[in-house]
């Protein structure tokens, strides 16, 4: 017998989402070709992933996210702020709130109708000014885990990047092998602010934003002093957000992911 299941559909600066209240632990989770089918931008839904807010015994909710492939990942900084409203819409969570996700504990607020500040996990992992050759080019290469892994790499103009191609072999390098690696092109646009270009993991494609991208470029040209805290971060979907940390002697904390949260529509999936 076929279930119902409602959902809305939400986006963090055109990174887009399935949203499902899975508190009463019903959602197919097993299923993950199915998972991948509504996510798909043709024949499903379309999004960039699937969030389901759980019961938590330490925190206000537990947040699952799953990208369009069907595979769970840690952490997804637009999708966070999406899960943040809704939980407070739905009474699942205070406007000031703590989430669980695999990355760790998260906190956020509901600044207004649709500006979410989220307070993220601490960052780790770090590697600055490394090399690597890709099609016989020698790139340097930063990075650090913001909720997942990220690679950060400063161009000259990010318009003319090839972000597909640079971005896929990166991310599928031995080096970063075997969980892979996200991928960030990043132009400096002032003292205070930069430009990015995302190849996601799971996706794989270039998206219009990437929240944990995002505060990883913050994150690593605040490091290395290329710009000062906080930073105003464009991603492609041309959007202003807004990533703030304190830099520390083994890294940053206190960091911060402020933008939008928006509402697109509601439906109901039917399973199988």
């Amino acid at each position: 017998m076929a279930t119902e299941i409602p959902f809305w559909k939400m986006h963090g600066a055109a990174n887009d989402f399935i949203m499902v209240d899975d508190r009463a632990l019903t959602f197919p989770l097993a299923d993950r070709e199915w998972i991948a089918g509504i996510c798909a931008r043709r024949t499903g839904v379309g999004s960039e992933g699937l969030i389901l807010i759980q019961p938590s015994d330490s925190a206000d909710f537990r947040m699952r996210f799953f990208n369009p492939d069907g595979g769970e990942v840690e952490m997804c900084g637009n999708g966070a702020r999406c899960v943040a409203r809704l939980a407070n819409d739905i009474g699942a969570a205070p406007a000031d709130m703590r989430f669980d996700t695999i990355a760790g504990l998260v906190g956020a607020s509901v600044l207004s109708e649709d500006t979410v500040r989220l307070v993220m996990t601490r960052p780790k992992d770090w590697k600055l000014n490394q090399a690597i050759e890709i099609n016989g080019e020698t790139m340097t290469w930063n990075f650090v885990n913001s909720g997942v892994p990220h690679v950060v790499i400063e161009v000259d103009d990010v318009d003319n990047v090839d972000v597909h191609t640079l971005g896929s072999a990166i991310r599928h390098h031995n080096l970063f092998a075997p969980a892979g690696t996200n991928v960030n092109f990043v132009q400096i646009r002032g003292n205070d602010s930069l430009r990015i270009r995302t190849y996601e993991r799971g996706v794989e494609a270039e998206t219009c934003a990437c929240g944990t991208g995002m505060v990883a470029a913050g994150l690593i040209a605040g490091k290395l002093g290329r710009v000062s805290v906080p930073v105003q971060v464009v991603p492609a979907s041309g959007d202003i957000l807004q990533v703030g940390f304190d830099i520390t002697d083994d890294g940053a904390e206190n960091v911060t992911l402020t933008g939008p949260a928006v509402y697109v529509f509601r439906g109901s999936l039917t399973y199988p």
